[in-house]
């Protein structure tokens, strides 16, 4: 009766001992596969858009003012749908992009650290933590990929509605983020990337 136990414990040391490698090796051996060898993709690799008809997170977290949080009340901002099509022509859009109208204060030092901290999280990755490309988390993983440059003097040629557009709903290889960035915070990265254009010395926030 005491043997069943102590064969137990002897098994549980065996395996503390030998980690999971072993127990791994044999996977493979009867299976013909490794957990240590799995498919996986690279940064933006694969950017898959949310599938059809599902309602993006984003979409139900619409404040009724930049610095309300929305906690499931039904008021908030109407915000215009418009698509790709509606980013023609570059740099300024259509008349519904045109149309649109920046909320957020471009002065407001706390909307510009919610607006960096949204970039570092979501834009540095292929544009750079100065927005200039060439610095890019992306580059040394595909280096033939062109990193765009946000602070220079092409897009700030661009106007704010055009560079929300992008985000909300991307442009040739950039993915659409409209799904996971809120229609207020979209506006506070757009004010933070004229910031880094006036650090490059192209402009920027207007006086």
């Amino acid at each position: 009766m005491r043997r069943a136990p102590r064969f137990l414990a002897a098994v549980i040391a065996l395996a503390m001992l030998a980690g999971c490698k072993p127990l791994d090796d044999t996977m493979v051996l009867i299976f013909g596969r490794s957990m240590r060898d799995q498919r996986s993709f690279d940064p933006y690799e694969n950017p898959l858009p949310p599938p059809p008809n599902s309602v993006a997170f984003a979409s139900g977290n619409l404040a009724a003012d930049p610095n309300t949080v929305n906690v499931g009340q039904p008021e908030g901002v109407d915000v215009v749908p418009f698509t790709q099509m509606d980013m023609v022509p570059i740099g300024t859009g259509n008349a519904v992009v045109a149309g649109l109208v920046n909320p957020v204060d471009p002065t407001d030092e706390v909307a510009l650290a919610r607006g960096e901290q949204l970039f570092l999280r979501n834009c540095a990755v292929c544009h750079g933590q100065n927005g200039m490309g060439a610095n890019a988390y992306i580059v040394a993983k595909h280096p033939t990929l062109a990193a765009y440059n946000l602070a220079g003097p092409v897009v700030t040629g661009y106007t704010d509605q055009y560079i929300y557009g992008m985000i909300r709903v991307g442009r040739g290889l950039m993915p659409p983020y409209g799904w996971r960035i809120g229609h207020f915070d979209r506006w506070k990265i757009v004010n933070y990337v004229r910031s880094l254009q006036q650090q490059a010395g192209n402009g920027g926030l207007e006086d």
